[in-house]
């Protein structure tokens, strides 16, 4: 008879911590996509370090509201647009989910930039790459395939650790690197509120908060295991911004010193040549070419999911077309809208990754008071409602972004 080995707890915990963490890593680092990529470095290249100390705020913003978002997730077991239906009802939840399908179209319109500006790159017309990059991502998610080139596609975004070491080969003047982080700096001209807004934009994302809840509401995750998540939240959060804050280095410190300000994936790849030289162009296009790739596998189909769930619409992969006719078209459209934009003759590929990062900001305080509005709520959340230092970096959050962007509407009038 063959004896049953028993599972050392310490392998058995170890197990548990894996099959816990992943959404908040996985979301976080989703930040460094392509049109993240494009922002931090026109960023870097055009204000130097003085965008450091946003990435410092915007980093512990990040944690709070991913951080409720997981919560929610593990408590009720549902998604954002879920809650959002039964809490606030049908005219709420269609200006909620309108925002929500305008950011996204606007992400995923800057993904698509992201592949063809790599392809340009490779010497590839734009014309080619992106209806072929369409229509091969289209017909992996929809046979639901994509899970097979997942790793692939995560391990080509793995070149924006480049900056990292770029930033230590140079070697920048770290008092003054330093010194931006803590102090902050602003100017009311319209191209630095518009700067200020991509970064908290592409950093802390509306697609991000439907996509942190519903991942941990299908992990099924239990309140005494919720602190695994809340670290996965806090380290995959703090690991993103890492990141994000090497790549406005590595710019301000090889491209702001020469007058440089990134325009074009070209002049972006031109940071990474202390560390790859030559190959550095190849560099960047792999991890743009990976990372928008990847979010264009994700991105059109979770926002499909959340307004389906919203108004109770036949979701699904399962489904065939004439049973979700709906959850198709819906895929369909985001993506034919992206494509459409993208293949406009002339249109600035770098501009346009980084325009649509600003919008995704001016849309993101109305899903943040409903997301502040679920989590307060004690039907909803009960004993684990938020606390006082969450509700006010959220309000705190909320109110810098709206006033951000009342900035940049009335600042033309201003003499």
């Amino acid at each position: 008879m063959t004896k049953t080995r028993k599972i050392p707890i310490w392998m058995a915990k170890l197990g548990m911590i894996f099959a816990v963490l992943g959404p908040g890593l996985i979301t976080a680092s989703a930040d460094n996509d392509a049109p993240g990529i494009a922002t931090y470095s026109m960023v870097g290249s055009t204000y130097g370090y003085s965008f450091l100390w946003l990435i410092v705020v915007i980093t512990i913003g990040e944690v709070v509201i991913q951080e409720m978002a997981a919560r929610m997730g593990v408590v009720t077991g549902k998604g954002t647009a879920d809650l959002i239906r039964e809490r606030f009802g049908v005219k709420v939840t269609t200006f909620s989910m309108l925002c929500l399908l305008l950011a996204n179209i606007g992400t995923t319109i800057a993904q698509f930039a992201g592949i063809a500006a790599a392809g340009e790159l490779f010497g590839l017309s734009r014309y080619i790459t992106v209806p072929l990059a369409a229509l091969i991502m289209s017909f992996l998610v929809l046979r639901g395939s994509y899970k097979h080139v997942e790793k692939v596609l995560l391990l080509l975004c793995m070149s924006a650790l480049s900056y990292v070491i770029t930033v230590f080969i140079i070697k920048p003047d770290w008092g003054e690197v330093l010194r931006a982080a803590v102090v902050p700096a602003f100017s009311f001209e319209a191209g630095y509120i518009l700067a200020v807004l991509a970064v908290i934009g592409t950093t802390i994302t509306p697609w991000g908060i439907f996509y942190m809840q519903a991942s941990v509401a299908d992990k099924d995750v239990k309140m005494e295991d919720y602190p695994l998540t809340r670290t996965d939240v806090t380290f995959g959060a703090a690991w993103g911004n890492i990141v994000s804050a090497f790549i406005i280095i590595s710019t301000a410190a090889t491209l702001y010193v020469v007058g440089i300000s990134v325009e074009s994936a070209e002049q972006a790849a031109m940071a990474l040549e202390p560390f790859a030289g030559a190959a550095s162009s190849i560099l960047f296009a792999i991890g743009l070419l990976g990372a928008s790739l990847l979010a264009v596998s994700v991105l059109p189909l979770s926002t499909t999911y959340a307004i389906c769930e919203s108004f109770g619409f036949e979701r699904g992969l399962d489904h065939q077309f004439k049973d979700a006719p709906i959850f198709y078209g819906i895929f369909a459209f985001i993506v034919a809208v992206a494509v459409a934009v993208v293949l406009i003759p002339g249109i600035p590929l770098f501009q346009i990754m980084v325009l649509s990062q600003s919008m995704n900001a001016i849309l993101l305080p109305v899903l943040l008071v409903l997301v502040l509005k679920l989590a307060n709520d004690p039907l909803v959340m009960g004993e684990w409602r938020n606390k006082r230092f969450g509700n006010g970096m959220a309000i705190s959050l909320t109110v810098l972004i709206s006033l951000v962007t009342l900035i940049l509407f009335v600042s033309p009038f201003i003499v």
